[in-house]
């Protein structure tokens, strides 16, 4: 296991500097952050000036070795809209992204999960259609659209929940007045991952539900909770745990439109306000973050493949 590890982090690193490398080249042809300082009030020498300090004066191949020479040193650069640290700017917006994905991520399986089970075992049955139309739904609903019919219900029309941050504001917080702020938010993320997850929960426990071992599990009689839960389920982990590695960069990443529309303090928030403002260092920060998230997440999985299926080798 350990030389596993080892062998994937090695593998990692040029995945990484190829991955900065492409998100480097794609925002520089975007454009440049000097165009947010053009006009009237600005001289084309003040920008000019402006460009040599930050040093976009010089080709987009150096400007990469100078952004990589600096991150290898601890240093993720500055902000160019408010001159903070990227590292810090960072650390403080994941934490919240995390608790919501985190959340999320749970609710979907407690949903999904028992769903998945009760859909494959009542096969063609009224319930088992009533979890595939709710899957579909869950899987066809656009997130951003589900968010605003949920802010219109419970925000404008019956005004119960609020709509935007984390806390209210003037207040100190604490657990009751985040988990409210959370509620709509989660239920959007949450309704949309448990709408995939239920369709191929159903499909690996109905494969499983098919082979000789369970048939004759059964015969002998050690009870259907056993056959199902104890035989059925572990087995058909292995697709489901696929799925779940899959889902936790794609979560990374719809988190940004989620905390867009709910004002929730995140990185999503922070890294559209860093595109809409050209702000490289901030990006290229964001963008190494997701490589790393999307390559740990890949790496778990092969770890826990091991776990669930102790006959899977991964020499």
């Amino acid at each position: 296991m350990g030389k596993y590890i080892l062998k994937r982090i090695l593998i990692a690193i040029p995945v990484l500097i190829g991955i900065t490398i492409i998100d480097y080249v794609i925002m520089c042809i975007a454009g440049s952050p000097l165009e947010m300082l053009q006009g009237p009030r600005v001289s084309e020498a003040a920008v000019e000036a402006k460009a040599i300090a930050m040093g976009l004066d010089q080709p987009i191949y150096v400007q990469y070795f100078v952004w990589l020479s600096q991150l290898l040193q601890g240093n993720m650069g500055y902000s160019i809209r408010s001159y903070q640290p990227v590292s810090s700017m960072i650390a403080e917006h994941l934490g919240p992204t995390l608790l919501l994905m985190g959340v999320s991520l749970v609710v979907s399986l407690l949903i999904a999960i028992p769903a998945g089970i009760y859909s494959a075992v009542h096969q063609y049955s009224k319930g088992d259609y009533a979890v595939v139309t709710f899957s579909f739904l869950g899987s066809s609903i656009p997130s951003f659209f589900l968010a605003l019919l949920l802010i219109y219900i419970f925000t404008v029309k019956l005004g119960v929940l609020p709509s935007s941050g984390m806390t209210t504001l003037g207040s100190e917080g604490g657990f009751m007045d985040v988990a409210r702020h959370m509620i709509m938010p989660v239920l959007v993320l949450a309704f949309s991952l448990a709408g995939s997850n239920i369709r191929y929960i159903r499909s690996a426990v109905l494969e499983i539900l098919q082979q000789d071992y369970l048939r004759t599990a059964k015969a002998k009689g050690i009870g259907r909770f056993k056959v199902i839960y104890k035989h059925a389920l572990r087995n058909a982990l292995v697709p489901i745990v696929t799925v779940i590695g899959m889902q936790i960069p794609m979560l990374f990443g719809g988190a940004v439109i989620i905390e867009q529309v709910f004002s929730w303090p995140g990185l999503g928030l922070m890294t559209m306000s860093a595109i809409t403002a050209r702000d490289y260092p901030v990006i290229m920060g964001v963008c190494l973050l997701s490589a790393v998230v999307v390559l740990l997440a890949n790496l778990v999985t092969d770890i826990v493949y091991a776990v669930v299926d102790p006959t899977i080798s991964l020499d």
